[in-house]
């Protein structure tokens, strides 16, 4: 087994996830399937995925095989680091993120932007009225990711996408904790309305507000 092998190797895995080929929450081929499709040893394989793990890409499960945890190890990186976080950490990582998003998309936004925000906002307030915890956290972050792409920077964008999913399990958690009670609903309309208005200023403030 040579370095050079587990590297293409590595690298082929990771297509098939990056492809969709092999999709986010589904499991991949068994080793002697994938000693088989691929044509190398036994070991080969195992230090592939062994990698991919390590990178977050790929998770193990004792005694249900392997399945595909993120498309972007980037992600899975984040993902590791968030879950050994303190709360507050996080909420500043997110301000960081949204408070200048909100600033760069209300400056920047097109037309097709609001028009994204605003179906995205309804979307929210929809999910929060039937009092649907699952979607509303869904439509919390495409809310969220709307802004970033409104901002039209795509390095912020990118490493707004890596941090989302860990994100969104946070925003998850402290809802299963405190219940979708009148008093944890956060009003976004005011941020939209500042985003749509072209008002930077009241924008960040509103993205800061309601992450103090």
């Amino acid at each position: 087994m040579t370095y050079r092998l587990v590297e293409r190797v590595i690298e082929e895995l990771r297509g098939k996830v990056t492809s969709g080929e092999w999709p986010v929450g589904g499991r991949i081929p068994t080793e002697p399937q994938l000693v088989e499709a691929l044509g190398v040893g036994r070991n080969t394989i195992r230090e592939a995925v062994k990698a991919l793990v390590h990178a977050g890409v790929l998770e193990s499960r004792q005694g249900s095989g392997t399945y595909v945890l993120s498309s972007d190890e980037l992600a899975g990186a984040v993902g590791r680091r968030m879950a050994d976080a303190e709360l507050a950490e996080v909420v500043e990582v997110r301000r960081a993120f949204e408070v200048e998003a909100a600033r760069l998309a209300a400056a920047r936004r097109t037309p097709a932007d609001v028009a994204a925000l605003e179906r995205a906002l309804a979307r929210r307030e929809a999910a929060w009225a039937a009092g649907r915890l699952h979607e509303f956290v869904e439509a919390d972050v495409a809310l969220h990711t709307a802004i970033l792409a409104a901002a039209h920077n795509g390095m912020l964008a990118e490493l707004y996408g890596s941090f989302r999913n860990a994100m969104a399990a946070t925003v998850a958690q402290s809802f299963r904790d405190d219940g979708m009670t009148a008093e944890s609903y956060v009003d976004h309309g005011r941020l939209v309305a500042a985003i749509r208005a072209g008002d930077a200023e009241v924008a960040a403030k509103e993205a800061g507000a309601y992450l103090e």
